[in-house]
């Protein structure tokens, strides 16, 4: 692995450090998306149980607040759950924006990192040509190996960016897709709990 590092020239110090990069997004998001994380079972449920025994206390709001991103969301319309239907769904929208922004966090720098990898290979293998294309003109072509080994040694960084920028690209997508995803279905129960709260569904759908 050092002897191709070597090969493939200063260009290489780059692609390995967008690779490390790379590799501790897709575990920081992996583990910080899990949808136990996000979305604590029945949260919705146990919350309507609190409030209709007149337990959802302030402390308690605090406590789901600071439990889960979905426990933001629910609280903001809960701090609210005195005011109008439209002020909980407000609150809860703009909470939901802060949520999101947090759940995409290093996901551009990911995508950075799929874009800029290649285009790092590939600069490395033009310079690599411009160097084998020097030996042309100095030795001439009659020395078949020593063009072979200065060839394949400029394509050595195209290799090495495309290896990893397809991978960051595949995780960059997987990534932002399960965020869309858990987005839409917080927002969905928020809403259900809202629509419960304010009688406009019965108390038995809130856990449908």
């Amino acid at each position: 692995m050092l002897e191709v590092m070597y090969a493939g020239g200063w260009l290489m110090v780059p692609i390995v450090a967008c690779s490390i990069i790379a590799t501790a997004v897709v575990i920081e998001r992996g583990w910080t998306l899990r949808r136990s994380r996000i979305m604590p079972a029945n949260l919705v449920v146990r919350i309507w149980e609190w409030h209709r025994r007149g337990e959802l206390t302030d402390a308690r709001i605090e406590e789901i607040r600071t439990g889960s991103p979905l426990g933001r969301l629910l609280a903001a319309g809960l701090i609210n759950r005195n005011h109008s239907r439209e002020i909980m769904k407000e609150a809860i929208e703009d909470t939901g924006r802060q949520v999101v922004a947090e759940l995409e966090r290093f996901l551009n720098s990911l995508g950075t990192i799929a874009s800029v990898a290649p285009l790092l290979g590939l600069l490395g293998t033009v310079l690599g040509m411009i160097d084998v294309f020097g030996v042309i003109m100095d030795a001439g072509v009659g020395n078949a190996a020593v063009l072979a080994g200065g060839i394949s040694k400029a394509l050595i960084t195209t290799a090495a960016g495309l290896s990893v920028a397809i991978p960051a690209l595949m995780f960059h997508r997987f990534f932002d897709n399960k965020v869309a995803r858990l987005a839409l279905d917080m927002e969905e129960q928020s809403l259900r709990l809202v629509e419960v709260m304010k009688g406009e569904r019965e108390a038995g759908e809130v856990s449908a």
